[in-house]
């Protein structure tokens, strides 16, 4: 626990973290996870008897861990907490820089001189422990963002959950041309941005901070013990390691018992879905280093290379023990489970425990996921000595599992396994798995080959290429195919990580049923993109295909849709699954819509009585949507107009709506005013691809962004949108060039829009909801809404302007 030891022996040191979603392709046929119970690489050969573990997930970016009597708090940015009593179900105890935050009350006044100094009404990562007095000492942080101008302080409270008081400034950076706190000119190649503190007492009972991001390094300083401040005349104290804006960042100190060594975790990269941040660690004998990692490299040498573009990844990813990276236990078409599989993006600033009682280590950090965007959460994963000395991360997720010291033999480790490589790349591309097969004599086959051998305790040895790899077998608990599995989590001299999850053998026929059962076609009525169908399942199964109706629907899922006017084509489109001998048939039938009547592709005016369930497209595509608790209400005489409660009120209409390169959407527009990030329409597919007219984002402007796979293109208005009035908006696409209009004028207009609507392959289109579940529905009216597959000229959108409800 991260508190004072009267006898400072096993100590745990606990950290800081800091601040700031990979969507499958919009494919039609995909793994339903409704068929199977036996999965490749994902029930255990050795089942443990334990019921099955329970979760409450919370998100706190950048969580320090502290344990104070049978409670582990995490202290994250935006001035997040949460608390657990047992690393699996965890409870949000307070969020956000606001002055109703109760564990800082009145935090803008309390933390002013740090908040402006920052230039910034928010704080990163928080880092808090117990001193001998007793007393609770935060270390709280803020920082501008795009420039290391951060200040970081110390606030104290009697309780762990506040309310605490400001205790002033230690340290600041980012004072272009001015004294840095070392007495020369701040120069953030070499001095560091103050930020990410992390807390700790050494083996002997002495106080040390370790902190920084990017800019000039990772830094340690000796503290005065009874204070909790810096001690005097040590400037930013000493530099361990990074350097010239390298992406190094998070520093977690955790000192060992069992090894004697000071573990320095680091996150490496950047903390986005596309960022690659990844987590490594270096060790040393002493809390201010040298620290050293696996090959010997010393810390201090590691730095960008000024001479190379800002950031440069390449220059240290070769340094460094890495843990953990973007990885992804993928889940075949026949194994249990629904989506993608089990796995993360970019996890890192971590923090770390050691149960004083029973020896066990924890990392404790944030992650995003495949398929989720920038959503995060915290995950726990178990850690263990491996014969070098070096820590290494099981697999999966903490459950608690009944502990299990059995001796494994080599007839229950043999078997197939999902084999991940993290390798020592900072990439935000995920390592996937490869099938491999274990067998009793030491071999392995597969995807990779080498030799293994099993030693005492469980430790394992593995040798693939040349290459060496140390570590151990645990049982851990995947939540994807709610079983127990057995895995094994190694490391090799040169500091790669491989993991492995083990599958059980199944009878050829079995895996054929299981694939048959779990192959699936969404939405088989309304099938316009080009379909990716599979041609492997789970244990390399075999799938091929057959259609019908080739020249509307290829046996390689080709779509050709028919021209308007020609009528739907119906396919019959079936697949043949065969493992060995062990052969079936799953047939589907599927219509593929003719093309949409140009240029008009949608029409809305609400004129109809039945609202309140079906929105009616009055264009000759008859692309008609569904209502959600949207009501009819009178825009002027006789005219009706859709109006939205702000709750729960929204339309779906059909993705093909959107089916164009060039594009425009038109509509009244009687906003109620409200939260920001309201939608006046969103289309997209999943996360990762979608276009959307917001009312009002962060700064109260209206703005049309779309986004595909990481990157946002934006149209925003100078001035906010006018609410409770009547207002026509307007946004075009055609080439390049967007176009935003707000009652028959221009407000915004961009050359560098290249994405367009048809690379969406739009699934979901909303009108007055957002796919985000954290924005607000839309609060107000709509009038004429319109879709065209072409951009309407000035002139046009000005008419339509003048055209009122």
């Amino acid at each position: 626990m991260k508190r004072y030891w009267v006898r400072v022996l096993n100590i745990s040191v606990l950290s800081t973290t800091l601040l700031t979603a990979t969507t499958l392709a919009p494919v039609s046929v995909f793994a339903n996870g409704s068929g199977a119970t036996v999965g490749n690489s994902q029930t255990s050969t050795t089942p443990l008897a334990n019921p099955a573990p329970t979760f409450k997930n919370v998100s706190v970016h950048d969580p320090s861990v502290i344990k104070v009597d049978d409670t582990f708090y995490i202290f994250g940015s935006h001035l997040q907490v949460a608390k657990s009593k047992d690393f699996l179900n965890w409870d949000l105890v307070a969020s956000g820089v606001t002055d109703n935050n109760p564990v800082v009350p009145n935090v803008t006044k309390e933390f002013a001189e740090a908040l402006e100094w920052a230039q910034t009404d928010t704080l990163w990562a928080a880092d808090v422990i117990q001193l001998a007095d007793g007393r609770f000492y935060m270390y709280y942080n803020a920082c501008k963002g795009d420039s290391p101008r951060s200040a970081l302080g110390i606030a104290v409270a009697d309780n762990i959950e506040g309310p605490y008081k400001d205790q002033g400034i230690l340290l600041k950076s980012g004072m272009w041309d001015q004294i840095s706190e070392d007495g020369t000119i701040y120069d953030a190649t070499i001095h560091p941005n103050v930020v990410d503190p992390d807390v700790f007492y050494d083996k002997n009972g002495k106080l040390w901070m370790v902190y920084g991001s990017y800019s000039g390094g990772i830094f340690i300083l000796e503290m005065d013990a009874t204070t909790g401040k810096p001690l005097p005349d040590q400037g930013y104290g000493k530099k361990l390691t990074g350097g010239n804006h390298s992406r190094i960042e998070a520093p977690y100190m955790l000192y060992s018992p069992e090894t004697d060594y000071y573990y320095l975790y680091l996150s490496y990269g950047g903390l986005g879905a596309d960022g690659g941040y990844n987590i490594r660690v270096a060790r040393s004998q002493t809390p201010d280093g040298p620290f050293l990692d696996a090959e010997g490299n010393d810390m201090i040498n590691v730095k960008a290379d000024k001479d190379k573009p800002l950031f440069d990844d390449r220059s240290i990813e070769p340094f460094g023990v890495k843990l953990m990276g973007n990885f992804l236990f993928e889940r075949q078409i026949g194994d249990p489970g629904t989506g993608l599989g089990s796995g993360y993006v970019s996890p890192g600033h971590n923090s770390a425990y050691v149960d004083p009682e029973t020896g066990k280590q924890f990392l404790i950090f944030h992650t995003r996921f495949p398929g989720r965007g920038e959503e995060h959460e915290v995950r726990v994963h178990e850690m263990h000595m491996n014969a070098d000395g070096w820590p290494v991360v099981s697999p999966y997720r903490y459950a608690a599992l009944g502990e299990d010291t059995t001796q494994l033999t080599t007839q229950e480790i043999a078997g197939q396994y999902q084999w991940v490589n993290h390798g020592k790349d900072i990439t935000a591309d995920i390592k996937p798995s490869q099938t491999v097969q274990f067998t009793a004599d030491g071999q392995i086959h597969g995807a990779v080959t080498g030799t293994w051998s099993l030693g005492t305790d469980n430790k394992v040895q593995i040798t693939s290429n040349n290459v060496v790899y140390k570590g151990v077998y645990t049982h851990e608990w995947n939540s994807e195919s709610q079983s127990t599995v057995l895995t094994f989590s190694a490391l090799s001299s040169s500091g790669v990580s491989i993991w492995g999850s083990q599958g059980v053998e199944r009878s050829d026929q079995d895996i054929v049923d299981a694939v048959k059962k779990d192959l699936s076609i969404s939405n088989t009525d309304h099938v316009f993109f080009n379909l990716t169908l599979p041609t492997k399942g789970t244990s390399d199964a075999d799938i091929t295909w057959k259609s019908s109706n080739t020249s509307a629907l290829s046996s390689t899922g080709v779509v050709q849709r028919p021209r308007a006017g020609k009528g739907d084509a119906k396919v019959k489109l079936t697949a043949t699954i065969r493992k060995g001998t062990a052969v079936s048939s799953k047939m589907f039938n599927v219509i593929i819509p003719q093309q949409a009547v140009s240029p008009l592709l949608g029409e809305y005016t609400f004129e109809h009585k039945k609202l309140a369930k079906v929105v009616q497209d009055s264009s000759k595509n008859e692309y008609h949507g569904q209502a959600f608790n949207v009501v009819s209400s009178a825009a002027s005489g006789k005219n009706q107009a859709a109006t939205f409660n702000g709750t729960d009120s929204y339309i779906q209409l059909p993705g093909l709506i959107t089916d164009t390169t060039d594009f425009t959407f038109s509509a009244w527009v009687n906003w109620d005013g409200g939260g920001s990030w309201q939608r006046i329409f969103d289309f997209g597919n999943g996360l990762t691809r979608h276009m959307f007219l917001t009312p009002s984002q962060h700064n109260g402007a209206l703005q049309f962004t779309i986004h595909n796979e990481g990157r946002d293109q934006s149209l925003t208005a100078a001035k906010p949108l006018p609410s409770k009035e009547w207002v026509h908006v307007a946004v075009t696409l055609q080439g390049d060039v967007g176009t935003l209009y707000v009652n028959g004028t221009s407000v915004a207009s961009s050359s560098e829009i290249t994405f367009n609507p048809k690379d969406l392959q739009v699934t979901e289109a909303y009108v007055g909801k957002s796919r985000y579940t954290a924005d607000p529905f839309y609060k107000g009216s709509l009038d004429n809404v319109k879709v065209y597959d072409k951009a309407l000229t000035a002139k046009e959108i000005q008419r339509q302007a003048k055209e009122k409800p």
